[in-house]
């Protein structure tokens, strides 16, 4: 799986001033008692809010999962390209992207929390009605990612070197395998800050605008990759410059639209004020959602050492059989996503009990969505796997056979995604966090080793080990979600328009002449 706002006031704009002075309190007064007077970014952040906290629960669901689950597949595409591209270099080229992707995945995954936190506390907020909050929250989460985007950044390219070796790579893949470890590790500011714009926009229920932009920064890809790995003769490192071209340019995109503040959120300078409750909070609520996202990448990147034990078709087997299942929860991320988004605001609101209805339909939807895919899956496995390795008949009977006996619980891994997006919008991220450890560290990675080790089921231990982990990690989920608990997990208050105004204008205007 792959991965990726924002700010100021909400209360401050045209509206609260009058040729450039600031707004007496009076005049707040009288902006109150007139329903014509709102502030810049209230309308758009009034009707994303409204679509969201009423109405009915499926089409908000769908309402927000569709472009999410659209923008997913379209940033896949980035790999896609790369891979394709990549590809005409040869077989050392494609050696030296795929030993860097394991390393770029766990920097990605240790530095995600931060966005989530924001995510969760954006939409609890704009539920809650408190848009000066959610500005600032959304300044305070851009200061966080940008500050450890550029340590995790700086961090990876200095120790590029150390990490390619503990990995054992190949002299004739090392120098190809560095350069561009080293541009995706300065890519990493730009691909944390546009997630963050993403998970920000998600919390206040605009997903559209990311959309737009990632189909964009994807089909200019398509004309970038080409040109820097072969017109300027860059090699592999012109499909790593690609991708920072890109992603720097969705980025800049997504800080305009929070500037201009017509999409939810206000983008204003006081907001970027460090602030050390939100930041013990964001930490609170990052730090479990970073270790549960490293748990799941360092799980899979363990699973290959298992397999790598039992030769070269295996290796390949597990690699066809994976990406397939990375295809195939495409849905079921975009609908937990969404789950996450839609409960939030509506915990933020204080509608419970619309929030409960949210969460049994999203894990209905999910179960059912990814049984009927994995049926398929079932069905043409053959076909899907000689797709990858057409006229590998040792590879193709091996890959059908892991889809075999996976593929008929894809099903339990949506439910259980679906209900972590619960647990996360209620800011219950360490729930999230231990059913990730306990799903690859407890569950998937001993069952595997055993079974593949001390039992006459050989491989096949690995490969029952998914079935159950999927079947089991749903469980615990579901009994998790019954207890109830999320439901107190609301951490926005209601605040009175009126006082949320005019602390937002104080703070704007700086503290006065001391007496």
């Amino acid at each position: 799986m792959s991965g990726s706002g924002v700010f100021l006031c909400a209360f401050e704009c045209e509206s609260c001033t009058r040729g450039g002075v600031p707004l007496s309190l009076s005049h707040v007064l009288l902006q109150k008692a007139s329903p014509l007077a709102r502030p810049t970014g209230t309308h758009s952040a009034s009707r994303y809010q409204a679509s969201l906290l009423e109405g009915p629960v499926l089409g908000s669901l769908l309402k927000l999962s569709i472009p999410i689950v659209l923008a997913n597949i379209l940033q896949s595409g980035y790999q896609l390209i790369d891979a394709f591209w990549v590809g005409r270099l040869g077989g050392h080229a494609v050696a030296a992207v795929s030993v860097s992707f394991p390393v770029t995945f766990l920097l990605i995954a240790l530095g995600s929390g931060f966005s989530m936190a924001g995510s969760t506390l954006v939409a609890q907020h704009m539920g809650a009605g408190n848009h000066h909050r959610v500005n600032q929250v959304a300044g305070q989460t851009i200061l966080l990612v940008v500050v450890t985007s550029l340590s995790l950044s700086l961090i990876g390219i200095l120790l590029a070197p150390g990490l390619l070796g503990l990995l054992g790579v190949e002299e004739a893949v090392y120098d190809a395998a560095l350069v561009f470890l080293r541009i995706s590790m300065a890519a990493m500011v730009f691909t944390f800050g546009f997630s963050m714009f993403q998970a920000l926009m998600r919390g206040v229920g605009e997903v559209r605008l990311p959309l737009y932009i990632v189909t964009g920064t994807v089909l200019l890809n398509v004309v970038l990759d080409p040109l820097f790995i072969f017109g300027f003769n860059l090699g592999v490192g012109g499909a790593a410059l690609a991708t920072l071209v890109t992603q720097a340019l969705a980025l800049g995109t997504g800080l305009w639209l929070l500037v201009r503040g017509r999409h939810g959120i206000v983008l204003k300078g006081h907001d970027l004020r460090p602030d050390p409750v939100f930041i013990r909070r964001a930490l609170s609520l990052g730090l479990p959602a970073s270790v549960e996202l490293s748990a799941r990448a360092l799980g899979m990147n363990v699973m290959v050492f298992l397999v790598t034990g039992f030769g070269t078709v295996t290796i390949a087997a597990y690699g066809v059989g994976t990406n397939i299942m990375a295809f195939v929860i495409i849905p079921a991320l975009g609908l937990s996503m969404s789950t996450a988004a839609l409960v939030g605001q509506n915990i933020g609101a204080g509608q419970i009990e619309r929030a409960g209805r949210i969460a049994r339909l999203s894990a209905l939807i999910a179960l059912v969505s990814l049984s009927v895919i994995g049926l398929v899956v079932f069905t043409f496995a053959r076909q899907l796997v000689a797709f990858f390795v057409p006229g590998d008949e040792a590879i193709i009977e091996a890959g059908s056979h892991f889809l075999h006996i996976t593929s008929l619980t894809f099903g339990f891994i949506g439910a259980q995604m679906a209900l972590t997006g619960v647990f996360r919008a209620a800011g219950h991220t360490v729930v999230a966090m231990l059913l990730a450890l306990v799903s690859q560290w407890v569950l998937q990675f001993p069952l595997a080793f055993i079974l593949s080790r001390d039992t006459v089921m050989g491989v096949d231990g690995i490969w029952w080990a998914f079935p159950v982990t999927n079947m089991v990690t749903a469980l615990i989920a579901l009994i998790l979600f019954m207890r109830g608990d999320w439901q107190k997990g609301r951490l926005a208050e209601r605040e009175d328009p009126l006082s949320a105004q005019v602390s937002d204008e104080i703070i704007s205007k700086g503290p006065g002449p001391s007496a």
